[in-house]
């Protein structure tokens, strides 16, 4: 099984002003990986999902998600944002922008990366992390050591 990111998969200037075009250019990256065989469905899956419910969080933090048929492997792609984009949280827009991507026959498996992400999420120290390191390969190293492992 691959790890949930790589540096591929992490945008640190994500310059999207709405949650639509982040997810839309994180999503690129998932399938430019090879993660996301049907961009057009998969981004089907995660506007029908945020239909639901937001998936903004206090402090900053955005978590975009859905299983879908168009998934070939769980995975994450991982956005900084200076401009901060709403994803309905109630204290503001996200500067940190999490798109997780899980097979639509995954059972749990985007259950268990959201539950191992909330878990990290409520750390200082990670988050002060993801928005300091300064290359995509440090930020995917972590969230892999951190949520992934």
């Amino acid at each position: 099984m691959p790890e949930l990111i790589d540096e591929s998969m992490v945008v640190l200037d994500l310059q999207a002003r709405d949650k639509d075009s982040a997810v839309h250019v994180l999503a690129e990256r998932l399938a430019l990986a090879g993660r996301v065989t049907d961009i057009e469905q998969f981004l089907a899956d995660v506007r029908a999902r945020e239909q639901v419910m937001p998936t903004g969080l206090e402090g900053g933090i955005g978590i975009p998600h859905a299983r879908s048929s168009a998934v070939t492997a769980p995975s994450l792609a991982f956005g900084r944002s200076h401009i901060r984009v709403d994803f309905g949280a109630g204290d503001g827009p996200a500067d940190l922008i999490f798109l997780i991507a899980a097979p639509a026959e995954g059972g749990a498996e985007h259950m268990t990366i959201l539950a191992s992400l909330a878990r990290r999420l409520v750390h200082g120290s990670f988050l002060e992390s993801l928005r300091s390191l300064a290359s995509p390969t440090e930020v995917a190293e972590l969230i892999n050591r951190e949520v992934g492992g």
